[in-house]
């Protein structure tokens, strides 16, 4: 059998023929695939804009540098997340403050984060990133009513969970990233990610004064919008217009641009996304079947409404010796993740081991399996005997 990863990009001829299709276009950048795939994303999403870059990672920078981070402001956001969750925060001169997670969930706890702002006084922390860990959605409800009492913004990091969503109070369906809590969410399109698009990302917000700074942001700081102009027509160049050619810059910004390329792909690929949801939640309830009345397991992912399933994690006391194992016979798994205020540059800023007792745990024992839409049932099965056997042994 061949090797068994994780994750796992699918490309369809279709895929392809949208890539070759675009390659020989005029446009290989800046063309109109980005901003189809901007609207066709936002509208999948529910929200009103959607902003297209180069990553993940640029996606919560630019909403760090939106939102007006800067030196000394303290954020809070989990410790278990890819640490470009929190390093946004430290590219803008913030301080990150991890909160607590919940054991049974994997999320933020939200009881964390209430301690950590009534032990302070208010004005003390500037907003939160709570994030979808695992394709699981973070109930941004209860977030939005706290984040309201201390005056907090939020930046939603939904890159496992196109696709994923929780009901609100009222008993409605919140689509994750679709900003009805969130003042700004971000995905990523990561080869292992729902949507592949090589690299990229996305933001999305329902403020247009927002947009029109993530737009900015994104490309150098430059406007090309006649409305949005602030030097006059004369000093442009133009006599009773702006030249053609005229454009500002009107703040630092970055090169932080998708191509039309990866935009091709991403339309391509958001096309097949809810069947590939589907197959991912039918490989999320095979494992949970399995491993639910196993007492070797001590936790897992499970069967949750609006999960997205990016990740499907259990638990087990000897990790290291089921990795072990499972790399033995090419079963890739992998472990998701270090918990961020233990690696070594947050801990030259002051975080300890045991600071966040309940995130360390989880990492002592997780282990994440595979979970990809092209994953076969014989696979799976092949995976599932295979944990199993090393259990029982």
């Amino acid at each position: 059998m061949n090797a068994i990863p994780y994750g796992k990009h699918n490309i369809t001829e279709d895929d392809i023929a949208a890539i070759i299709e675009t390659l020989k276009s005029p446009n290989l950048t800046q063309g109109p695939k980005i901003k189809e795939f901007e609207d066709n994303f936002a509208r999948y999403i529910g929200a009103k804009y959607a902003v297209a870059v180069a990553n993940g990672t640029a996606a919560l920078h630019l909403c760090a540098l939106a939102l007006g981070v800067q030196k000394g402001d303290k954020v809070i956001t989990t410790p278990i997340t890819f640490v470009a969750s929190a390093n946004c925060v430290r590219y803008c001169g913030g301080e990150v403050v991890f909160g607590e997670i919940d054991p049974e969930t994997y999320l933020l706890d939200i009881n964390s984060v209430r301690k950590l702002l009534e032990e302070a006084p208010k004005g003390t922390y500037k907003g939160i990133i709570p994030v979808d860990f695992a394709g699981r959605a973070v109930n941004l409800e209860e977030f939005r009513q706290l984040a309201n009492e201390y005056n907090l913004w939020i930046i939603e990091d939904a890159c496992h969970a196109p696709g994923g969503y929780f009901i609100d109070s009222a008993g409605n369906r919140q689509n994750c990233g679709n900003n009805q809590f969130a003042d700004l969410a971000i995905f990523s399109f990561h080869p292992v990610k729902h949507i592949a698009c090589g690299e990229g990302g996305m933001i999305t917000t329902n403020d247009e004064a927002m947009y029109y700074r993530l737009m900015r942001l994104r490309t150098h700081g430059i406007v090309k919008v006649d409305e949005l102009y602030k030097n006059s027509i004369e000093l442009a160049g133009g006599l009773d217009a702006y030249p053609g050619w005229y454009m500002e810059m009107q703040m630092l910004g970055y090169n932080y641009r998708i191509t039309d390329i990866q935009a091709a792909l991403g339309n391509s690929q958001l096309k097949r996304i809810d069947e590939n949801l589907t197959r991912r939640k039918e490989i999320a309830a095979r494992y949970y079947e399995v491993f639910k009345d196993i007492a070797a397991i001590k936790g897992q992912s499970g069967i949750v409404e609006g999960h997205a399933y990016h990740l499907y994690v259990i638990e087990v006391d000897d990790r290291l010796g089921l990795y072990n194992y499972l790399q033995s016979l090419k079963i890739l798994a992998q472990i998701h993740y270090i918990p961020a205020h233990i690696m070594p540059y947050y801990r030259d800023l002051g975080w300890k081991p045991g600071d966040r007792p309940l995130a360390e745990q989880y990492y002592k024992r997780c282990i994440s399996l595979p979970v990809y839409p092209t994953l076969t049932a014989d696979e799976q099965e092949f995976v599932i005997n295979s944990i199993l056997n090393f259990l029982n042994k």
